[in-house]
């Protein structure tokens, strides 16, 4: 079993998941997963997936980078499954921090591949626009998002993060707009027609774009987990 323990600071005054909600004081989530990714469960992932995020209204890249400063792993887990945030090779500037690594396979181009995740807009303090753990099926259950790697049908930024993940793993990515949304038919899309439009409002809005916004507007975060993947 591995224990990781995550100190997370909350500020009252920023955007938090509904964990930070709970007290504006530091707390510890202490979190038990099994060595096997395939084992863990929903709640766990959630649970990892939700910890509190606190979204910098001045620069999001400013922000991401408290990286492993709040992040702490008891003495016996492996210092490889946390490390700093980093670019991502020839990914156009997305940066990424490693919350869990995985043990499974490593997706190629033309690769099917079944991903949960948060999305989050950085340009609305941390507004999360999706959640696939929002979808469900009819027993419940939360129907991951899957796209063919390679197919250029979702954001690029999210296939640079897939691409050297294995499956198991969740990382936590920012994506600047020239990796985000270049249009509204880009995937992953939110299935309500409110958030969708709140969404592009935000990023495509003329008179913010007219006023030089254009670098941080469509600035995205996702925390993405590679469930599956059939090659």
């Amino acid at each position: 079993m591995t224990m990781l323990s995550f100190h997370v600071p909350c500020h009252p005054t920023l955007h938090s998941s509904p964990l930070s909600q709970q007290s504006n004081q530091s707390r510890k989530i202490t979190i038990t997963s099994s060595s096997s990714s395939l084992s863990t469960s929903s709640k766990s992932r959630r649970l990892l997936l939700s910890t509190c995020i606190i979204i910098s209204t001045v620069s999001p890249t400013t922000f991401f980078s408290f990286s492993s400063a709040s992040l702490s792993l008891t003495p016996n887990a492996s210092t490889d499954a946390i490390r700093k945030f980093y670019d991502l090779p020839d990914s156009g500037g997305v940066k990424a921090l490693d919350l869990r690594v995985g043990s499974g396979s490593t997706p190629v181009d033309g690769d099917q591949v079944a991903i949960h995740y948060y999305g989050r807009l950085a340009a609305k303090q941390g507004w999360r626009f999706d959640s696939t753990y929002d979808h469900k099926d009819s027993t419940g259950e939360p129907i991951p998002f899957i796209f063919t790697l390679g197919s250029n049908k979702v954001i690029s930024g999210i296939e640079a993060a897939v691409k050297s993940m294995k499956v198991g793993g969740i990382r936590r990515v920012v994506i600047p707009p020239s990796q985000g949304y270049q249009n509204t038919t880009q995937e992953p899309l939110p299935p309500n027609f409110f958030d969708r439009q709140r969404l592009f409002t935000t990023i495509f809005n003329p008179t913010r774009l007219a006023n030089g916004e254009g670098s941080t507007l469509g600035t995205v975060i996702f925390d993405v987990e590679l469930v599956n993947v059939k090659h």
